[in-house]
C-alpha cells in the first residue's frame, strides 16, 4: 500500500488532529487571562513611543538638511557676509536655539545668534574626515544636552567657514495629555530630556513633590531597562507585534501605587524603511514614553466551559471515525480479503456481502462472478435490471461533514460572543485623542516646512537672476526635497520663468497666490499649493505643487486605523488606505465628532475623542484641527481617526477570536480530512463498483486498471484477474463445443 493512499492514513490523520484540536481548545478557550494591564494599553503605549521616536527623527533630519541646503544654496552665490547668512536663515527658520559663523582654518568666530554654543567641543582639524560634519551632542554646564548641526560655507576667494547650529532634544508636537511623560535617553540609558514631569520646585504640595519624585525614578528605570533592550541594530531589526515600525520598540510595566500601575513603550530612532539609516539614527537614541494607568481586576475566562466544548469534540470525532470505520474501512477491507480469495481459485464459501454503501454493491457482484466462476459451462448471464438503491459512501462523508459542523458552526457564531458588555479602557480612547492630534501636528509642521524652504529659496533670487540660475536652485531643491511634484517661479502674470519637476497644475492668468499654502481643487486629486514672494516689489513668486502621496505618507501609523485629513467641509484630502479625492466621512457620528472639536475651548480648539457602537462593534475615534502657527494653519483641516476596538487585546474579543480560531481549525480539519477521503477512496470506490457491475452483466472487454496502490487498487486488479480467468474459461467452453460437432 502506498504510504499516503488507502482508506486508514485519513481516517488516522483524523483521528489525531481531532484529538490534538480538543486539547487546543481545552487549553486555549479555558486560560485566555487578562492581565491588571489589558495587552491593548501595554500595545498602545508602544505606538506611542514609535509616534515620538519617528516625530524626533524626522525632525532631526530635517534640521540637517535645512541646514545643509541652506549652506548649499548661499555658496552657489556671491559672498555674503556672516550675519546676513544667520539673519537670513533665522527669519526663515526659528527651530534652533543659536547659530554660529566660525572661520575653520583659525578658529575665530564671525557672527553668532541665540544661546552661546560650546564651540570648543568641535574639532576643526577632523571635519575633513569621515563623519566629521556628522551631527553631535554635546551637554552644556547646566546638565542640559545639545545637538549641534554642522554644515560648510564655501565662498570663492575667502576661507572656508563652517556653519553651526544648535537645538535642544525636545520633542516637536507631541501631545501628550494628561499625566504622561516622555523622555530621550541615550544609548547608555541617560535621560538626556523629558517632557511631562514638572519639577519639584513647580509644584506645591508635599503629596505632588513625592509623587514628582516617584515618577522621575521609575522614568529613569524604564529608561535603563529600555537601553539595554534596545542594543540590537535598529537598521536591520523589526520586532516582531511591532506593527510595521522598522526599529526596535517594545512595553513595559512598573511600581504600582494608589491603584495604578506605570506603563511604558520604548523605541529607538530607526529609518523610515528598514535598513536605511540616516543623521538621527547614528545617535543611537530611544524614546521612552510613561504614564499612570488604572488598573482593572484580573479575569479569565472559564476553564470548565474550555473542557465542555473539549469533551463534545470528543465525542463527535468519536463518531465521526466510528462511523467511517464501520461503514468505509472494515468493509473495504473485507472486500479485499475476499476478492484475494476468489482470484487464488477458493470459490467454495459465498463472498461475505457488507451493509449498505459501495462496497455492497461490489461483494454481490463478486458473489455472482464466483458463480459464473464455478459454473464453467454456464452462459454469459444477461444485464440484470434495476438495482435496488443503497446508502453511498458520500452520503456517510456528508453526514460525518454536517456532525463536525454541528461542533464548529455554534463556536464561529455563538459561543464568546463579545456583546455590549465588552470593557474598553478608557486608556485606549485617551491615547487615540493623544496620538491623532500628535500625527495632526506632524502633518501642519511637514507644510510649514515646504513653505519656509520655498521662502529660503525665494530668498536667494530677485529680478535680476538668470533663469539658468533660478532653473539650478529649483532642479537642486527638488532633489532634495522628495515632498515637491513639481517647483516653478511665477511672475506677477503668470507666466512660468524657470521650473523642475513635472509640469504645474495651479498656475493661473492672476499670477502667484497669495495665500502661502493653499488647496487647488481644479483637477482629479487636491493639490497643496505653497507659495512664497521673490524679493523686491515685482510681484513673482516660487511656488511648490506638493505631493499628495507625501501627505499620505505621513499618516501610515500602526494602531491608529483608518486616517483621513479632511477639510473644513469635511472632504478627503489624504489618507492612509485608499480613498476618493473630496469624498465625504459618510459617517454622522464622524461628521459630529470632527464639528466638535472644531470648537474653541479657551483659545483654541481642542482634540477630541468618543468610543461608541456601530454594527455591533466597539469604534474608537478622535479628530484634532490644525491648531498652532505657521503658513499652514489658514487651511482649517482636521485629522480624523478611528478603528474597531475588536482587533485590539482585550480580554472578551481575545476570547472571541480563539473561540473562532478552534471552530475554523475544526472546519479545515474536516474539510481536508473528508476531502482527502473522497479523493482517494470514495470517487474510485464509485467507479469500481461500476465496473464491478459491469462485469458481473457480463462486461468481458473492458480491461479495470488499477489507478492507486491501495485496497480499492488490490481489488480493482483482483477483478481484473476474475475477467481474465472468464474470458479463458469462455474460450475452453467454446472449444469443447466445437470437438464433437467435428468428429460427427
Amino acid at each position: 500500500m502506498s504510504l499516503l493512499g488507502g482508506i486508514r492514513p485519513p481516517i488516522t490523520v483524523l483521528s489525531v488532529l481531532l484529538l490534538a484540536l480538543a486539547g487546543f481548545t481545552a487549553v486555549t478557550l479555558g486560560s485566555v487571562r487578562e492581565g491588571r494591564l489589558p495587552a491593548a494599553v501595554l500595545t498602545s503605549q508602544q505606538h506611542f513611543a514609535e509616534d515620538g521616536a519617528v516625530a524626533l527623527r524626522a525632525s532631526l533630519d530635517e534640521s540637517v538638511t535645512d541646514l545643509d541646503r541652506a549652506a548649499a544654496l548661499f555658496s552657489t552665490g556671491k559672498p555674503v557676509p556672516p550675519d546676513a547668512v544667520l539673519d537670513k536663515i533665522g527669519s526663515v527658520y526659528q527651530k534652533w536655539r543659536g547659530t554660529a559663523v566660525v572661520e575653520i582654518s583659525s578658529g575665530r568666530l564671525l557672527a553668532a545668534r541665540g544661546e552661546n554654543l560650546p564651540l570648543t567641543a568641535i574639532d576643526r582639524t577632523r571635519l575633513a574626515g569621515e563623519g566629521g560634519l556628522a551631527p553631535r551632542m554635546v551637554k552644556l554646564s547646566n546638565g542640559e544636552t545639545r545637538l549641534l548641526t554642522l554644515s560648510l560655507l564655501s565662498f570663492k576667494d575667502q576661507p572656508q567657514q563652517l556653519l553651526v547650529a544648535s537645538s535642544s532634544l525636545r520633542f516637536p508636537g507631541i501631545s501628550l495629555g494628561n499625566f504622561r511623560a516622555i523622555a530621550v535617553v541615550g544609548s547608555d540609558g541617560t535621560v538626556l530630556s523629558n517632557d511631562g514631569i514638572p519639577e519639584p520646585e513647580m509644584v506645591l504640595t508635599d503629596l505632588q513633590r513625592a509623587d514628582v519624585k516617584r515618577d522621575t525614578k521609575q522614568l529613569r528605570s524604564f529608561a535603563k531597562t529600555a537601553a539595554k533592550r534596545t542594543k540590537a541594530n535598529p537598521l536591520t531589526t523589526k520586532e516582531p507585534g511591532s506593527g510595521g515600525f522598522p526599529g526596535v520598540s517594545g512595553s513595559l510595566t512598573g511600581g504600582e501605587w494608589g491603584g495604578e500601575r506605570a506603563a511604558a513603550g520604548y523605541a529607538r530612532l530607526a529609518g523610515p524603511e528598514p535598513g536605511v539609516g540616516t543623521s538621527a539614527t547614528s545617535l543611537e537614541l530611544t524614546v521612552v514614553a510613561m504614564v499612570n494607568v488604572a488598573q482593572n481586576p484580573a479575569r479569565t475566562s472559564d476553564a470548565f466551559a474550555g473542557l465542555v466544548l473539549a469533551g463534545a469534540l470528543l465525542l463527535v470525532g468519536a463518531l465521526v471515525v466510528a462511523l467511517l470505520v464501520g461503514t468505509v474501512q472494515r468493509p473495504l477491507i473485507t472486500l479485499f480479503l475476499e476478492s484475494r480469495r476468489l482470484t487464488r481459485g477458493d470459490l467454495t464459501r459465498p463472498v461475505s456481502v457488507p451493509r449498505g454503501s459501495e462496497a455492497a454493491r461490489i461483494a454481490a457482484a463478486l458473489e455472482r462472478l464466483r458463480g459464473q466462476l464455478a459454473d464453467q459451462d454456464a452462459p454469459p448471464p444477461a444485464p440484470s435490471g434495476r438495482r435496488k438503491r443503497r446508502t453511498g459512501a458520500r452520503t456517510l462523508l456528508a453526514l460525518c461533514g454536517i456532525l463536525l459542523l454541528a461542533w464548529c458552526v455554534p463556536l464561529g457564531l455563538l459561543v464568546n460572543r463579545a456583546g455590549a458588555d465588552v470593557v474598553v479602557p478608557q486608556q485606549l480612547v485617551n491615547d487615540q485623542r493623544e496620538r491623532t492630534d500628535t500625527l495632526n501636528d506632524r502633518i501642519r509642521r511637514a507644510l510649514n516646512e515646504g513653505q519656509a524652504d520655498l521662502q529660503s529659496v525665494a530668498s536667494l533670487m530677485g529680478d535680476d537672476t538668470p533663469r539658468q540660475h533660478m532653473t539650478a536652485v529649483l532642479e537642486r531643491t527638488a532633489r532634495q526635497h522628495l515632498r515637491y511634484d513639481s517647483l516653478y517661479v511665477l511672475d506677477a502674470g503668470g507666466k512660468v520663468l524657470a521650473q523642475a519637476g513635472g509640469a504645474p497644475q495651479a498656475t493661473g492668468a492672476k499670477g502667484p497666490r497669495k495665500e502661502p499654502i493653499a488647496l487647488h481643487e481644479g483637477g482629479n486629486e487636491p493639490v497643496v499649493v505653497a507659495t512664497a514672494q521673490l524679493p523686491g516689489d515685482s510681484g513673482s513668486a516660487v511656488v511648490g505643487e506638493l505631493r499628495i502621496d507625501f501627505l499620505n505618507s505621513l499618516l501610515k501609523r500602526p494602531g491608529l486605523g483608518e486616517i483621513r485629513v479632511v477639510d473644513s467641509q469635511h472632504r478627503v484630502i489624504a489618507s492612509n488606505n485608499g480613498y476618493r479625492a473630496f469624498e465625504k466621512l459618510g459617517d454622522e457620528r464622524l461628521d459630529a465628532l470632527v464639528e466638535g472639536s472644531a470648537l474653541k475651548v479657551g483659545m483654541a480648539p481642542r482634540p477630541g475623542s468618543v468610543l461608541y457602537r456601530s454594527g455591533g462593534d466597539h469604534v474608537i475615534a478622535a479628530a484634532a484641527p490644525f491648531v498652532g502657527g505657521g503658513a499652514a494653519k489658514p487651511l482649517d483641516w482636521t485629522v480624523v481617526s478611528w478603528q474597531s476596538a475588536k482587533g485590539l487585546a482585550i480580554h472578551e474579543y481575545s476570547l472571541q477570536n480563539r473561540t473562532v480560531l478552534a471552530g475554523l481549525l475544526g472546519f479545515a480539519v474536516g474539510a481536508a480530512c473528508l476531502g482527502w477521503l473522497q479523493i482517494i477512496v470514495v470517487a474510485p470506490l464509485r467507479e469500481l463498483a461500476r465496473r464491478a457491475e459491469a462485469l458481473a452483466d457480463g462486461d468481458r472487454r473492458t480491461v479495470l486498471y488499477p489507478r492507486n496502490h491501495d485496497e480499492v487498487g488490490a481489488v480493482t486488479r483482483s477483478l481484473e484477474i476474475i475477467r481474465q480467468q472468464l474470458q479463458q474459461q469462455r474460450k475452453q467452453a467454446g472449444g469443447r463445443a466445437s470437438a464433437p460437432a467435428g468428429r460427427n
